[in-house]
């Protein structure tokens, strides 16, 4: 049997205290834990919604696999390196896919946004590299529908230059179409913007083993 000294029990008031602290921490508990259920269900809508907008620009499970399209695919005009200047003959489609071009250092060129036409010569060594071009025409002076175009181009090819992807974007006046992507002896020519068809291609065709030098920068 039980012979607490009466001294040793709390007081009244000690009791209330006592009980009023396990409430908090209760409470604390619970509000942490809800904090980390809010936090984790945020973090997962906010991936929700970021993946899908990077619309798998990343790669392809495929990577060893020679793409067969999208796009038409073109019979190859060589690899050529040719001095800045020489002459050769015409290439097999506006834009090339392929072909003679220009040796290091004059190219390649840097990936990502270019606001002047980049020669062919130097466009090409490019995609000899497993890089992706994408090029558009807008006639001057430029319409506030080609300018919504552009943007809508460069934002795609920021999102692939994030993910590390080799893409490279230049105006092309006088182009019979908008817009134009290529690749290694792939080309894909439309007039209409199409954020997913775009995707498609430089998804299948990146760094893809039917550039010669796919592992080049």
């Amino acid at each position: 049997m039980s012979t607490q000294n009466p001294k040793n029990r709390p007081s009244p008031t000690q009791a209330r205290a006592a009980r009023r602290e396990r409430r908090q921490n209760r409470r604390k508990f619970t509000r942490v834990f809800i904090g980390f259920a809010i936090g984790g269900v945020a973090l997962l809508l906010i991936l929700g919604l970021i993946l899908p907008m990077l619309g798998n620009l990343g790669g392809s499970a495929d990577a060893d696999k020679v793409p067969d399209g999208p796009g038409k695919q073109i019979e190859s005009d060589g690899q050529d390196h040719i001095d800045e200047g020489s002459e050769h003959p015409s290439y097999r489609t506006v834009p090339a896919a392929s072909g003679w071009h220009y040796r290091q250092p004059l190219a390649p060129v840097s990936w990502g946004i270019h606001t002047e036409y980049i020669p062919e010569e130097k466009r090409i060594h490019n995609l000899e590299h497993g890089g992706i071009s994408i090029v558009y025409s807008c006639a001057e002076p430029i319409s506030d529908e080609c300018k919504q175009l552009v943007e809508s181009l460069t934002s795609i090819v920021d999102r692939a230059r994030e993910a590390n992807l080799k893409v490279v974007m230049s105006p092309y006046p006088g182009m019979a179409t908008k817009i134009a992507l290529t690749a290694w002896t792939f080309i894909d020519a439309f007039d209409e913007f199409d954020e997913d068809r775009i995707k498609d291609f430089i998804n299948a065709h990146e760094s893809s083993p039917n550039a010669p030098e796919r592992y080049a920068n």
